[in-house]
């Protein structure tokens, strides 16, 4: 941290995306800078071709090569590479993977190395950021790996709804193979973990939603919600905190959801459509079980908006206030749990 700011890493995701028209926008904000230190891992060149073509000239930034040269009072761009980049907003290309990667691996090298806080994330085409040094289905896998720890997709928004899943970027045919007891039940740990570690919620209720319609009926649309789910929530020994399985359909429906500090659901599509239909433009992807603090809006590149100065920037700034609220609360929690009281009976003095 600097004037106890928390500093936070910005990775430019895909330059022909509307990734860095979203950030800038973020960062154009006064109240930003009262809040935390942003280092944009980009280049000069990059940010002043994207300040001139969306009329964006005053938005001031303080380009560095090293950290100790941080701004504390500005943003930063933290200069990743010196060469012009060839930008082509709206399409897809080799060019806007390979740079897109490079800022994600100095954003993330910074995290290991404790020049940053916390890594807030542009988004990236998950299919021409592929490379021999990025073989990974998205950012969510790439950061696991990078940064320790087993992660946990947590949709999240200003409103309080939460959404997590057991499996994440895997083809719909192969969901209910992926299911077990074991595997429920630590992913419902998991979320209990992050409820009160990150979010700073004593007690959780944890909502978990079925597999099949109407959550299989007892056996009659399937077998994997009273076989696997329901025994998976059993075996947590979380008793009064995890309801479930949940038919996800009514469960969202008739407003149940709002009874709940966070919701598990068992596949991509079952948790995220709900999810940013209620909440879509304030909407936060947050990587819980990581050794470090990592979020990003839950919008795409939107490659058909690129470079009309007509997006949304709430998602991103929601994802930095985000990161920095869970940041303080784990340091909070830290504090708290480091030294807890010893355990004794209590003697009546006589």
């Amino acid at each position: 941290m600097i004037d106890n700011k928390v500093v936070v890493g910005i990775s430019q995701g895909d330059v022909n995306g509307i990734g860095l028209e979203v950030v800038i926008k973020t960062l154009m904000e006064p109240a930003i800078a009262e809040i935390c230190t942003p280092v944009l891992f980009s280049s000069q060149k990059t940010v002043s071709y994207y300040r001139k073509v969306l009329g964006l000239e005053e938005f001031n930034f303080s380009p560095i090569r090293e950290f100790s040269q941080i701004n504390s009072k500005k943003a930063n761009v933290f200069v990743c590479y010196e060469e012009e980049v060839n930008i082509e907003m709206g399409k897809s290309t080799p060019i806007g993977g390979k740079y897109a990667l490079i800022s994600l691996q100095r954003a993330t090298q910074a995290l290991l190395e404790k020049n940053i806080d916390v890594l807030v994330t542009a988004p990236i085409n998950k299919s021409n950021i592929q490379s021999p040094e990025f073989q990974f289905i998205g950012h969510t896998e790439f950061l696991g790996e990078k940064l320790g720890g087993d992660p946990l997709m947590i949709l999240c928004s200003d409103n309080g709804l939460r959404v997590a899943l057991v499996t994440g970027h895997i083809p719909l045919k192969e969901v209910a193979s992926k299911l077990s007891v074991d595997g429920i039940s630590a992913k419902i740990l998991q979320l209990h973990k992050s409820l009160v570690q990150d979010f700073g919620i004593r007690k959780p209720k944890i909502a978990v939603l079925g597999l099949n319609p109407h959550a299989g009926d007892n056996g009659a649309i399937g077998n994997e919600d009273k076989d696997v789910i329901v025994p998976a929530i059993e075996k947590t020994k979380l008793n009064g905190l995890v309801y479930g399985p949940y038919a996800s359909d009514g469960f969202f429906g008739n407003g149940t959801y709002r009874q709940f500090d966070a919701i598990l659901a068992m596949y991509h599509d079952q948790g995220l459509i709900p999810f940013k239909s209620i909440a879509f433009s304030d909407g936060v992807n947050y990587t819980a079980g990581l050794n470090a603090v990592r979020t990003s809006p839950d919008h795409g590149t939107a490659y058909e908006i690129a470079g009309k100065n007509v997006a949304n920037e709430q998602s991103f700034k929601r994802a930095i206030y985000t990161a920095i609220d869970i940041y303080r609360n784990r340091a909070l929690y830290g504090e708290i749990s480091e030294n807890p009281l010893p355990f004794g009976t209590l003697k009546k003095e006589r």
